[in-house]
């Protein structure tokens, strides 16, 4: 039995693009012990997958700091093959500090690199496509019915009303709130249930929403990303800026609406499967009759 690495840390939807990544990984590898080097954030969902036999942390420790490279030196190293998906100028140096052993991604002299000259102009998941091909992976569809029944089942239609985002850019990610509280309210009144979505960080604009439509749903801060997924994979409709949430609902099959700003790029990392992208310099410019009939148009069942 092999030993394999795989390496991706980022952020929520960096990591869920990759679960073709991680799928076609896994069916190459059937027989071999594949471990996972992420975030604290990734790590219950990694370990509840059919993709992965153990998940190391990486805490990205300062260069500058002996003890923590040297912990990070012991997760790296001991491996038959690693699989670079982070495929950053800091995951690269991980090459030498591991030893150089044999390595697909882009550090300079590893033994499988991805050399498209393109790759940079592609979509996540058509890139680590490429990635694997180059270290002779096929691709492999995910199955997801691992996640499919997690989180609490309500009453349906519901919609997921995912008002938080990036803290990038300072927020020119994220839509503003008032308007996801008027969303809320036209897609209660057209026989959609609002369940608003997202961590603990957006109490504030639940708080928003509910005050324009007592009759949505807060569960922000009380899901996993695993009943996260669940939730998605019965909604009638998920709508939210370029965030984690709306790629892992996206990806579980979940019709969903995404709201991409000037500094979002549909061409590299748009959600995958039913997903309409209303795409605006700023999002200010985007109205709640734009986004609701979008919405509207979009969900499950819709004729």
């Amino acid at each position: 039995m092999g030993r394999i690495l795989v390496i991706r840390l980022g952020a929520l939807g960096d990591f869920v693009l990759s679960f073709p990544a991680f799928a076609a990984i896994r069916a190459h590898h059937a027989s071999d012990h594949i471990t996972l080097l992420t975030t604290a954030p990734f790590k219950s969902l990694a370990q509840d997958s059919p993709w992965f036999d153990s998940v190391e942390l990486d805490r990205r420790p300062r260069w500058h700091h002996l003890p923590g490279l040297l912990a990070l030196r012991r997760h790296l190293t001991g491996h038959d093959f690693t699989y670079d998906l982070q495929t950053s100028s800091r995951s690269s140096l991980y090459f030498t500090l591991a030893g150089r052993p044999p390595w697909s991604g882009i550090a300079r002299g590893c033994s499988h690199p991805d050399a498209d000259p393109a790759r940079n102009a592609l979509h996540t998941i058509a890139r680590q496509r490429g990635q694997l091909a180059a270290a002779g992976v096929p691709p492999a569809a995910p199955d997801l019915t691992w996640l499919a029944p997690r989180g609490p089942h309500l009453p349906p239609p519901y919609a997921l009303v995912i008002p938080g985002t990036s803290a990038s850019q300072n927020g020119a990610k994220k839509w503003p709130t008032d308007r996801y509280a008027a969303l809320a309210s036209g897609l209660a009144a057209a026989g959609l249930h609002p369940v608003i979505a997202g961590t603990q960080a957006e109490a504030g604009e639940a708080a928003t929403i509910l005050a324009a439509c007592p009759e949505a749903t807060d569960l922000t801060g009380r899901t996993t990303l695993q009943d996260l997924a669940g939730l998605a994979a019965r909604a009638a409709v998920a709508v939210g800026g370029d965030t984690g949430p709306i790629h892992l609902a996206a990806i579980m099959g979940c019709p969903v609406v995404a709201l991409f700003s000037r500094f979002s790029n549909p061409a590299l990392a748009a959600p995958v499967g039913e997903a309409t992208v209303l795409c605006a310099d700023s999002l200010n410019s985007l109205d709640v009759p734009q986004v609701q009939q979008a919405v509207l148009a979009r969900r499950r069942g819709h004729t």
